[in-house]
């Protein structure tokens, strides 16, 4: 290579550097976010651009996807509570706050009078989910961000093929990189018989605008219009027979009532930005039979969304605390918002616990867990780590009314880098399932000391430690 080729490129490579730590800069992001990316650019040479120019542009205000513009586009049933007859079915007044500011912050609206039931196994979740697709009559509409090509996926599979081909409009989302293994074999077997299946953001060559780093993480069925479906777990046989984790533990919530609306918005938004159709058939939105007195937002936030909403809705909930706050999360790396309400709540008397697996499938998030554990343990938080195979549950319940179950962590990723779906349920009965479900899991752990965290070897600390550096970005 000449001298003067070499210069060109050399010159090409700073002023691409520059450009971009000048985007940072003017993006206004979290100064420690902000931080850890200039460092990886300036000291990562040309692997710390790649880097960004896959998995660092923030397209927050870009509207990757428009919930608000597609729902009120839609002209849907009104089944959703108007915000002026909240206090019929909600007193507190921070309970109160909360379903406003997830209303404000995510157009999420409110349903009264559901039907709503705590699955917390692969093996009930899974069977529950095939008995309602099993009897769809008119549609079936699938959105998860792992399908693999094992065992539970062939039989969701053939099921779906067979509905099909007996006259049920199927519309299936997949993640492209959380369902990669899928083999061109087993989506072409479903479009052939009529399947309507869609990849979420499918990989580009296009490097500038690359969005590889922003993934479906949601998980949502919705059957007839009439059925929900959502939680933590997606389709793989792990979650029947476990893997070298051990079996894993999730949580997922099955629903009937107006509720499902806003499960099948949420379905119908994103297939709108997938196929590039917006669907506004009634059909699709039943008038649902009135149930159980309670209240479901179904909540959904983004990259491209104007609020981190469910960040936002957790330490909501978390700051409402009189009483106690139990949290399942199997990668616990949160953000200063989540972070400090956790810990103000311990502090202020509140029974604040926090359920981790002993293990996950992570490494560095594990490590990178461990780092924040010594701050919330001071603060009086009780920490146990699950030893029963894999915690994969994503579940929060507070003072028995406030249930928050859904498919976000509490980390990073979940709150900035993913799409993401939760149901905050307002309702005494699934908060004391809940709350009986993550006393039950603490017979399957062991419980973390402040004395036993300082007192770890000192090279395992700074391994967490290390890991922490790149909380705001992994």
């Amino acid at each position: 290579m000449s001298p003067l080729l070499l210069i060109s490129l050399l010159l090409v490579y700073i002023y691409t550097v520059i450009s971009s730590i000048s985007v940072i800069l003017l993006e206004n992001r979290n100064s420690v976010r902000s931080l850890s990316w200039i460092l990886v650019l300036v000291f990562l040479p040309f692997v710390g651009l790649f880097l960004y120019l896959i998995i660092g542009q923030n397209y927050r205000k870009q509207k990757i996807i428009s919930k608000k513009s597609v729902r009120h586009s839609s002209k849907l049933p009104t089944v959703e509570l108007h915000p002026e007859d909240y206090s019929d079915f909600v007193t507190r007044k921070a309970h109160l706050n909360l379903i406003r500011l997830l209303y404000k912050n995510s157009d999420a609206a409110a349903y009264a009078f559901n039907k709503i039931e705590v699955l917390s196994d692969g093996t009930n979740t899974f069977r529950a989910m095939f008995e309602a697709m099993e009897a769809a009559h008119d549609h079936i509409h699938i959105e998860f961000f792992i399908f693999e090509d094992d065992r539970i996926s062939n039989e969701l599979r053939k099921l779906l093929i067979r509905k099909a081909k007996a006259g049920v409009r199927i519309r299936m989302i997949y993640d492209y990189l959380g369902s990669f293994g899928l083999t061109t074999s087993y989506l072409r077997s479903l479009r052939e018989a009529g399947v309507y299946v869609r990849p979420f953001l499918p990989m580009r060559l296009r490097l500038r605008r690359s969005k590889i780093n922003f993934r479906n993480h949601r998980k949502i069925l919705i059957v007839d219009g009439k059925y929900g479906f959502t939680g933590g777990l997606n389709f793989a046989d792990r979650y029947l027979f476990g893997n070298t984790l051990g079996k894993w533990r999730d949580t997922f919530i099955r629903m009937e009532g107006a509720a499902v609306h806003g499960l099948q918005s949420q379905f119908l938004t994103d297939w709108y930005f997938v196929e590039r159709k917006l669907i506004t058939d009634p059909k699709y939105y039943p008038t649902p039979e009135k149930h159980e007195e309670n209240v479901v937002q179904i909540v959904s936030s983004g990259p491209d969304t104007d609020w981190e909403s469910i960040m936002q809705g957790i330490a909501s909930a978390i700051m409402s605390s009189r009483n106690y706050v139990y949290m399942h999360t199997p990668y616990f790396v949160p953000n200063d918002v989540i972070l400090n309400a956790v810990i103000i709540a311990a502090l202020s008397g509140a029974d604040v616990r926090l359920m981790i697996p002993e293990r996950s499938d992570s490494r560095l998030s594990d490590a990178c867990s461990f780092s924040y554990l010594g701050e919330i343990l001071e603060a009086g938080v009780k920490v146990y780590q699950y030893s029963r195979g894999f915690l994969h549950s994503k579940a929060i319940v507070v003072d028995d009314f406030i249930s928050i179950v859904g498919s976000a962590n509490l980390d990073e990723r979940s709150f900035n880098q993913n799409f993401e779906a939760n149901a905050f349920i307002y309702d005494k009965e699934t908060a004391l399932t809940l709350k009986e479900l993550f006393l039950n899991d603490i017979k399957n752990c062991h419980e973390i000391s402040y004395p036993d965290w300082d007192n770890r070897k000192r090279s395992q600390k700074m391994k967490e430690s290390f890991a922490r550096l790149f909380s705001p970005i992994i």
